[in-house]
C-alpha cells in the first residue's frame, strides 16, 4: 500500500487563544453476487451489500494504522461493542475493549462479523463506532488439528499455539480447544518482558434441529514488564528514543519497577433455538472475573527514585555547572538504582521501609445476560431485537508487593501528614483499623468497589426491495453505579466507608439508514444516528480512592452521527468512498495530577466538553493482472475540540473547592492521534501458492494529547491580572499551543507460503514492518499535567513552560514476526 499522494485539509485550523490573555477485524460490505457477467444493469431485484467480507480500509485502519496509534474516524474503543456468542465482553468502567483478555487465541477467535459505523446490526443496535461479533459455536470450527510456533522481536520474542476441533460428529456434539503461550527474556525496549499463556474451550451439543447448547470458557494469563514514556531530553541523552525508566539492575539482573499482572477468564454459556427456518433466537449467560495488577515505586521522606524525574535532568538548573553535573550523573545512573533503595530502608535501622513496590489492583466479578432474536416477516422485511443485563463489581484496592529489605511498611498518607502535621487522622487512610504497620500482601492505601448494574433492550425493522434497502432501530438502556468504600479514610470519614448513593441514568438512541442499489455493482448509502449514554464510572467520581464525591451536574452525553457515501463491487475492483460527521456533547472527563499553583495534588473535572470528529474514508482493492494486485486506502480526518468545557479543581486532601469554575479555552484544538493516513500496496501472487505485499504508509497531522489546565487564564496571569505573560511571545506560545508532530513514512513486507502434503497443510508468514528502520517516528505521547505558575514566589518572567516537557513514544524500528505452522 504505497503512499496516496492526497492532499486534503478543513477550514478553521486557528486555535481558539483569542481570550486568552492570561481482529484482523474482518469483515464488511461484499457484494452477494460476485457478479463475473459484463452486464448487470438491468437486473431488478439487486443483491443487497451484506456484512462478514474483509474491508481493505477496515482492515487496513486496524492493523497497519495501528502501529501509529490511529484511530478510527478518531474514536476511543468505549465507542463500538463487542460481543461474543451474544454477550457484550467490553470493559464496564473504562467502556474499552481489552483484547488481551483472549490474547494468544487467534485460531479460536477468527470466525467474525464486523458491522462499520451506523449500519445495520443483526445482533445488536451497535455503537457509534460500529459493533463486532466473535463466535466461538463449537459447532463453528471445522474438523482440524493445528500446531504453530512463531519468532519475534516486539512485545513477546516467542509464541506457540496448539488446537483442535472435532466439528460437529454423528452424536451431535462437538469439541473445540485450544492452547498458547507467549514469552520473551526482553522485548523490543531494554528492561520490558513477557510471560502469558492462552486456553479455550468450547463444547457444544446440538440435540436436532431446533436446539442446541453450548459454552465457551477462556482465558489469557499474562504477567510484562512495562515500557514508559519519557522526556526528549532523556532520550537525547542516552542517544536512544526507546529509553525506558521503568527498570534498573538489581545484584546484575534487570528489574521492572512496572509490572502489569492480569487474568480475566470468562464463561458463557449458550441456547441456539431456531424453530422455524424464518425465526432464530440467541440465548446467552456468562460469568467472568479476575484480576489486573500493576506495580509500582511508592516511597516516604526520601528522594524521588524516576531516574528520568525532572529535577535530575540538566534542563533543571540554569547554572552552568550545576547542569553539567546534573547530566554526568545522569548518565551515570540513567535507569533504576534498586541497591539504594534497599540501601535506605537499612540505613533507617528500625524495620520501616522508606521505599516499596506496591501492586495496584483491581479484582472483577460480572454476571451477564443477553437474548436477542432474528425473525423473517416476509420476502422483504426482517426484524431484530434483544435485551440485556448485566450486574458488575470492581474492587480497587492496593497490596505491598516487596518490602525490599524492610521489616514492614507505615500505611499513612504522606501528603496528610505534610498538610496536617497536628491532626493524626487527617493522614489516617483507615480510622476503622488503627494499626497502620503492613506487611508483604497487605492491602494499603485504598480499598473500594465499583458497582454497575446495565439494562438494555433493543429493536430494529429492515426492508429490502428491489433497489432500496433501508431499516429503522432504536434502544433504551437503564445504568445505575455506585460506590462502597471499605476503608473510612480519615480526611473524609463520613464520604469514605459503605454505600455511596446511586446514580441512575435512562438513555435511549435511534438509527436509521437507506442504500440505494443502482444496480449489482454500485449503491450509494447514508445512515444517521442520535442518542444519549451514560458516563462511564471513570469519569464520574471526582477522588474515588478517597471518598464518594461524583462530578456536579451529572449527566449523559449526546452523540450526533451522519455517514454516507458509495460502494463499488465490479468483478476487478472493490471500493468504497464515504464520508461521515460526528458531534459528541457533554461529556465528563476527570483526571489527577500535582499542582504548582497550590502545591498539592490536585482532581480536575472538565464538565460539558464537546467534540466534533468529520472525515473521508477511502479504499480500494483492484486486480491489474492474473500475478498482480493493488490496493490504496485513505483516510482524511479534522477531529477537534468545539466549546470551551468548564473546569473545576478539587483538593486529595480536602473537600474543598481550590478555585471558582473556570474556563477550559480548548476550542478548535486537535484531538490527539494522525487526522490524516495514506497507504498504497502491491502484492504478487504466484500460482506455486505463495504471495509477497509490499506495503507503503503515510501519516500526517498527527497531533500530541493536550494538558487542558494550559488553556486556561492561571497558566498565563496571576488571579488578579497584575503580572501576566505577555500575549504572542515566545513563552505564550510555548504554553498555549498544540505540538504538531513530524509527517512520518513506513514501508512494510509481507510473505505467505503454503504448501500440502498428503492431507497436511503447512504454512510459513514472515511480516517486516518499517524495513527502512525509521526510528524518529513519534507515534503520540502528551503534555505533562503539572505546569509553572505565575505566584507570589514567581513572576511572569519566572514562568519555565519547559520545566514539565511532553512525554513521547516512538514507533518500533524494523520490526518482524514469521511463524511456521501445520493444519489438518
Amino acid at each position: 500500500m504505497f503512499i496516496g499522494l492526497v492532499s486534503f485539509s478543513f477550514a478553521q485550523e486557528v486555535k481558539d487563544t483569542s481570550s486568552i490573555n492570561p481482529s484482523n477485524l474482518p469483515t464488511i460490505n461484499l457484494s452477494t453476487d460476485e457478479i463475473d457477467t459484463e452486464d448487470d444493469a438491468e437486473v431488478s431485484n439487486v443483491s443487497s451489500l451484506l456484512q462478514g467480507s474483509k474491508d481493505v480500509f477496515v482492515n487496513t485502519a486496524g492493523y497497519t494504522f495501528g502501529a501509529a496509534r490511529f484511530k478510527m474516524r478518531g474514536y476511543d474503543t468505549d465507542q463500538s461493542e463487542l460481543f461474543m456468542n451474544g454477550v457484550q465482553v467490553n470493559d464496564i468502567e473504562s467502556g474499552k475493549i481489552f483484547y488481551s483478555t483472549w490474547g494468544g487465541l487467534n485460531d479460536m477467535m477468527r470466525d467474525k462479523e464486523y458491522i462499520n459505523g451506523l449500519e445495520q446490526s443483526s445482533f445488536a443496535f451497535g455503537g457509534v463506532g460500529g459493533s463486532n461479533y466473535i463466535t466461538t459455536r463449537a459447532s463453528s470450527y471445522r474438523k482440524n488439528i493445528g500446531a504453530s510456533y512463531a519468532i519475534s522481536n516486539r512485545t513477546y520474542r516467542n509464541r506457540f499455539m496448539l488446537s483442535y476441533a472435532s466439528g460437529l460428529m454423528k452424536n451431535g456434539w462437538a469439541v473445540a480447544v485450544s492452547g498458547s503461550k507467549r514469552w520473551a527474556q526482553e522485548g523490543y525496549q531494554e528492561g520490558t518482558f513477557y510471560d502469558a499463556y492462552g486456553y479455550f474451550l468450547s463444547v457444544e451439543k446440538q440435540f436436532n434441529k431446533k436446539h442446541s447448547i453450548g459454552l465457551t470458557a477462556f482465558g489469557a494469563p499474562s504477567r510484562r514488564g512495562k515500557a514508559g514514556g519519557s522526556v526528549q531530553e532523556a532520550y537525547d541523552l542516552t542517544n536512544n528514543n526507546y529509553y525506558n525508566p521503568n527498570w534498573g539492575y538489581q545484584d546484575g539482573e534487570k528489574r521492572n519497577s512496572k509490572v502489569a499482572d492480569s487474568h480475566k477468564p470468562h464463561a458463557i454459556l449458550s441456547y441456539y433455538f431456531t424453530p422455524t427456518d424464518k425465526t432464530s433466537i440467541t440465548a446467552s449467560a456468562s460469568y467472568a472475573f479476575g484480576y489486573y495488577g500493576n506495580t509500582s515505586l511508592n516511597w516516604y521522606n526520601t528522594r524521588d527514585p524516576r531516574p528520568d524525574y525532572y529535577r535530575y535532568l540538566p534542563s533543571y538548573y540554569d547554572d552552568p555547572t550545576a547542569a553539567a553535573a546534573a547530566q554526568e550523573a545522569f548518565l551515570n545512573n540513567s535507569q533504576l538504582d534498586w541497591n539504594y533503595y534497599y540501601q535506605v530502608n537499612a540505613w533507617n535501622g528500625n524495620g520501616r521501609a522508606s521505599y516499596i513496590v506496591e501492586n495496584r489492583k483491581t479484582d472483577y466479578s460480572e454476571i451477564k445476560g443477553n437474548i436477542f432474536v432474528n425473525h423473517k416477516l416476509n420476502d422483504h422485511y426482517t426484524f431484530d431485537g434483544g435485551a440485556s443485563y448485566n450486574n458488575y463489581t470492581g474492587r480497587h484496592y492496593v497490596v505491598v508487593d516487596d518490602l525490599l529489605g524492610a521489616e514492614y511498611y507505615l500505611d499513612i498518607d504522606k501528603f496528610g501528614e505534610r498538610d496536617f502535621p497536628n491532626d493524626p487522622n487527617m493522614y489516617d487512610y483507615d480510622l476503622n483499623n488503627p494499626n497502620k504497620i503492613r506487611h508483604v500482601g497487605d492491602v494499603i492505601s485504598y480499598d473500594y468497589d465499583i458497582h454497575q448494574i446495565d439494562y438494555k433492550g433493543w429493536a430494529q425493522i429492515g426492508a429490502k426491495l428491489d433497489h432500496l434497502d433501508y431499516f429503522l432501530a432504536a434502544n433504551l438502556s437503564q445504568t445505575t453505579f455506585w460506590r462502597t468504600g471499605h476503608m473510612k479514610n480519615g480526611k473524609f470519614p463520613d464520604n469514605s466507608y459503605g454505600d455511596s448513593e446511586k446514580q441512575n441514568f435512562l438513555n435511549y438512541g435511534v438509527k436509521g439508514g437507506a442504500t440505494y442499489k443502482i444496480n449489482g455493482r454500485n449503491y450509494i448509502y447514508a445512515n444517521g444516528y442520535y442518542g444519549t449514554k451514560a458516563p462511564l464510572t471513570d469519569n464520574a467520581f471526582i477522588s474515588p480512592r478517597t471518598r464518594d464525591f461524583v462530578v456536579d451536574d451529572l449527566k449523559s452525553e449526546t452523540i450526533y452521527s451522519v455517514e454516507g457515501g458509495y460502494h463499488l463491487r465490479a468483478p476487478k475492483i472493490k471500493a468504497r468512498l464515504s464520508a461521515y460527521y460526528t458531534k459528541f456533547q457533554d461529556q465528563t472527563e476527570v483526571y489527577s495530577f500535582y499542582n504548582d499553583l497550590y502545591s498539592t495534588f490536585t482532581n480536575q473535572v472538565l464538565s460539558g466538553m464537546d467534540k466534533q470528529n468529520i472525515g473521508i474514508e477511502f479504499g480500494a482493492e483492484g486486480k491489474i493482472n492474473a500475478s498482480f494486485s493493488a490496493t490504496a486506502v485513505v483516510a482524511l480526518s479534522q477531529h477537534t475540540y468545539t466549546n470551551r468545557p468548564t473546569g473545576l479543581q478539587f483538593e486529595e486532601n480536602d473537600a474543598s473547592q481550590l478555585a471558582d469554575p473556570f474556563t477550559i479555552y480548548q476550542k478548535n484544538f486537535y484531538q490527539a492521534g494522525p487526522q490524516n493516513a495514506y497507504s498504497l500496496g502491491i502484492k504478487y501472487n504466484n500460482p506455486h501458492f505463495w504471495f509477497v505485499t509490499l506495503t507503503a504508509n503515510y501519516y500526517q497531522k498527527n497531533y500530541l494529547e493536550i494538558n487542558p489546565a494550559r488553556r486556561t487564564i492561571p497558566a498565563v496571569s496571576n488571579e488578579t491580572g497584575s503580572d501576566h505573560i505577555e500575549e504572542g511571545s515566545v513563552v505564550w506560545h510555548k504554553i498555549i499551543d498544540q505540538e504538531h508532530l513530524d509527517d512520518a513514512f513506513t514501508l512494510d513486507l509481507f510473505f505467505r507460503k503454503t504448501w500440502k502434503i498428503k492431507g497436511y497443510y503447512i504454512y510459513l508468514n514472515a511480516g517486516v514492518n518499517n524495513i527502512l528502520n525509521n526510528q524518529d517516528f513519534i507515534t503520540g505521547g502528551y503534555e505533562q499535567r503539572r505546569n509553572t505558575y505565575i505566584n507570589e514566589s514567581n513572576t511572569a518572567a519566572d514562568v519555565n513552560p519547559d520545566k514539565f516537557p511532553p512525554k513521547y513514544f516512538y514507533a518500533y524500528g524494523i520490526n518482524y514476526f514469521i511463524s511456521l505452522g501445520f493444519w489438518y
